[in-house]
């Protein structure tokens, strides 16, 4: 399911294109034996401070865990009371940071995003693109729908996008507008053939 915000359209027009989207990705959620994976993240350099329960990791950072990926210069990962992580990206100007997971529901469906700085939240499988955000969804490498804004948070367990036009994930009146673009759905091709009985 989607929620659609900062589109400028009435309470009903939201609920209406948000009712057209239900039918396509219903069952398209992250891939659910991902949470259940070890997390592996490789670095050029790592500091840890124990007190704190925060390590910064740089240059080349790569995070993976089961068919997520993520890359970025910089990560800030802070360990929880409950034993769970929450990771910030940054990377350089000129440069965004990374993210991948297969989606359920098919063999080949994909997520992918880029922004400059990509929060993950592990407990929650939440992940925040903030500040020139572009999401895609995929199927091999065909892009299926795209969307761009300044904040773009997708819930992959409920498969829940919500995109806002500032970057701290509220509508601003009049700073902008988010975009959401869908590809056709192809037919599937008729048999033509009449069996022999």
């Amino acid at each position: 399911m989607y929620a659609i915000r900062n589109s400028g359209l009435s309470y009903l027009g939201q609920l209406t294109i948000s009712l057209c989207f239900l039918a396509p990705v219903a069952c398209a959620h992250a891939e659910k034996a991902d949470s259940q994976k070890e997390t592996n993240i490789e670095a050029e350099l790592s500091n840890s401070d124990g007190k704190k329960n925060v390590t910064t990791l740089t240059g080349d950072v790569v995070l993976t865990r089961g068919t997520l990926i993520v890359k970025s210069d910089r990560a800030v990962i802070t360990q929880t009371a409950d034993e769970h992580m929450n990771v910030v990206l940054t990377s350089k100007p000129g440069k965004q940071n990374f993210f991948r997971q297969k989606r359920d529901g098919g063999d080949d469906l994909w997520v992918e995003g880029v922004a400059d700085r990509i929060e993950y939240d592990d407990k929650t499988e939440l992940v925040r693109f903030i500040s020139k955000a572009r999401v895609k969804y995929l199927e091999g490498k065909k892009v299926t729908q795209e969307q761009e804004g300044e904040f773009l948070s997708y819930d992959s367990l409920n498969d829940v996008f919500v995109a806002t036009n500032s970057i701290n994930g509220t509508h601003v009146p009049g700073a902008g507008r988010v975009k959401l673009t869908l590809q056709p759905k192809l037919a599937k091709p008729v048999n033509l053939v009449t069996p022999i009985k």
